[in-house]
């Protein structure tokens, strides 16, 4: 079984399942779901190398819950799984 690890500044991330209702309990065709821009961090590289040949933290860790714009990230598909890798810079905000 491959296993996935990002490299450097960017991030795996398993995009939250889209909603199968609208609010007022309209159930949608998996054609009219919109893709999540929500999910959740797997694993992280190990940081953006600098200049001076360190590594840069990140302020995203593993588990946090993230939103993101709707073309960030290329997605893959892993033992069945569709994942995002994207660039920590793609994140727009983590969900707390």
């Amino acid at each position: 079984m491959p296993k996935l690890r990002p490299l450097n500044d960017k991030i795996l991330v398993k995009r939250l399942e889209a909603d199968e209702k609208t609010a007022g309990g309209i159930v949608l065709p998996d054609a009219a779901r919109e893709k999540p821009r929500e999910g959740k961090v797997i694993s992280v590289g190990d940081g953006r190398l600098l200049e001076d040949g360190s590594r840069a933290k990140f302020q995203i860790k593993k588990n946090d819950h993230v939103l993101f714009s709707s073309y960030a990230g290329i997605e893959v598909r892993v033992n069945g799984e569709d994942l995002l890798v994207m660039g920590e810079d793609e994140v727009l905000a983590v969900i707390d």
